[in-house]
């Protein structure tokens, strides 16, 4: 089965400023770039950092523990050390309010 969940007001998430909640159990980091909206799994697959304390350009997020980069669009690695991507979330926004789509039967 597939949901969507209420992440947060568009409000709450800038370009300077992503947002990591928790939904439903899995934390996730929430970006906009270009007025896009984005859902990363919020935790670095090389090192356990919150991708959402990170900084973002580019299109990217920059892990704060090692300074490796994720593509927001696609979750894959854009520099050493990261060599996994991390998960994406579809997104979307209805009425100022970004949803996050998680698959609940895995």
């Amino acid at each position: 089965m597939t949901e969507w969940y209420r992440a947060a007001v568009c409000a709450d998430v800038s370009e300077d400023t992503p947002l990591g909640v928790t939904i439903d159990g899995v934390p996730v980091a929430l970006f906009t770039t270009n007025n896009e909206y984005f859902a990363l799994h919020d935790l670095c697959t090389h090192g356990a950092a919150r991708l959402s304390e990170g900084f973002v350009e580019g299109g990217c997020v920059e892990c704060p523990l090692h300074q490796g980069l994720f593509d927001l669009r696609t979750g894959a690695p854009r520099s050493a050390p990261i060599v996994d991507a991390v998960k994406t979330y579809p997104v979307r926004v209805v009425d100022g309010v970004i949803e996050i789509r998680l698959r609940t039967d895995q």
